[in-house]
């Protein structure tokens, strides 16, 4: 567990790159928004919202071994974001963070893409279960779910 530390912001451009490519990769997709995806959300406009909210990475913490390759926020015992990047999916950096999160601050929900089905795989076989509770992703048609640990 070594590699997992704090966000520091020299972090924030890393962050930004691999939240916005992950943003494209999984949600374009779903919500197919060439203006948002492709014109708002932008890399350095990112980077530069880390910079100016140390309450962000001050509930950050990433997987740093030598090279930051993902992160996890949280609030209180809610995890509200999860990153790997997009090249290392598949390394269990990803599982590493979250464990690290359960066991370190007892992280036990969140909300999830109902459409993102390769999510809601990955928090089930780390003890999460989905519940009977949805509500709206502000300013789409689409809907979020809960999982409990």
């Amino acid at each position: 567990m070594n590699a997992i530390r704090q966000a520091r912001p020299e972090d924030a451009g890393r962050l930004a790159e691999i939240e916005v490519f992950n943003y494209r990769l999984n949600f374009y997709p779903i919500f197919k928004s060439d203006k948002f995806y492709f014109d708002i959300l932008q890399v350095s406009s990112k980077a530069e919202e880390y910079r100016s909210n140390p309450q962000l990475l001050q509930n950050t913490w990433v997987y740093d071994d030598g090279v930051v390759k993902g992160f996890i926020r949280v609030d209180g015992t809610e995890v509200q974001k999860l990153f790997v990047e997009p090249a290392l999916h598949g390394q269990a950096i990803g599982a590493v963070l979250l464990e690290y999160m359960i066991e370190s601050r007892g992280v036990d929900h969140l909300w999830a893409l109902e459409k993102n089905l390769k999510a809601i795989r990955f928090y089930e076989r780390h003890g999460f279960r989905l519940t009977e509770n949805k509500k709206l992703e502000e300013g789409t048609p689409e809907y979020l779910v809960q999982l409990v640990r």
